[in-house]
């Protein structure tokens, strides 16, 4: 988690008068005290009127509260269409996070700000097919892109013709209504890009170790992207 992110949600977290002690928000936020204890003097040095000490709790005057976020309107249009578009076509955990975020940034929003919201008229139409397995697969391909963590498959191509390859994940794209994983197959000794509703019986595997030749930014330069 960012430093961003966790000082805010400790700010949450300590909403409402209530005595927090910095052992229950390092259990929450799944850090150190330590590291609590030096967030909250950072909070503090900014200004948040947080009071009481370490090993005894914390806790934040009424009153005090986030500056509102300012949008645009076609700000809010942009943030309301990309939420709706994770939410049909996302993976499961990105479907969950879009509607928190936006539960998040309602909380904070001015009054009229929080109506456009309601009045965005962008809708995501689905067919039914955002629910089925890829959108586990969708989410286990991206943490494993960010995470390094190598893939076992059962993969068919367009004629349903099947192969087993280990990947190395290197990111997810959306063509609309289709995912794709690009990766570094070990099979073929290439980039590949798989469709996620292709792929069956994923496994996770162990870590591997970036190679130059083999990351997203040499993908980006290969013939097959360029053309």
């Amino acid at each position: 988690m960012r430093k961003a992110d966790r000082l805010f949600q400790i700010l949450q977290y300590l909403r409402g008068g209530r005595l927090t002690t910095a052992a229950q928000l390092a259990e929450k936020l799944e850090v150190t005290p330590r590291t609590i204890y030096r967030d909250v003097a950072h909070l503090i040095g900014s200004g948040v009127p947080i009071e009481g000490e370490a090993g005894v709790g914390y806790l934040m005057r009424d009153g005090y509260d986030l500056p509102p976020l300012m949008f645009t309107s076609e700000e809010i249009v942009a943030l309301v269409s990309g939420a709706r578009l994770l939410q049909t076509w996302g993976g499961t955990k990105m479907a969950a996070a879009a509607q928190e975020a936006m539960v998040k940034i309602d909380a904070v929003l001015p009054e009229e700000a929080r109506r456009q919201i309601g009045q965005v008229n962008v809708h995501v139409m689905g067919d039914g097919s955002a629910s089925s397995h890829w959108r586990d697969y969708l989410d286990r391909f991206e943490a494993a892109s960010e995470a390094n963590i190598r893939m076992q498959m059962t993969y068919a191509d367009e004629a349903g013709n099947q192969t087993e390859r280990i990947v190395r994940p290197l990111g997810v794209w959306f063509w609309g209504k289709v995912w794709t994983a690009v990766c570094w197959c070990e099979l073929r000794e290439g980039f590949r890009m798989f469709r996620l509703d292709r792929v069956s019986d994923l496994v996770e595997l162990d870590r591997f170790r970036p190679q130059k030749d083999q990351t997203l930014r040499a993908f980006y330069e290969t013939e097959a992207y360029r053309h």
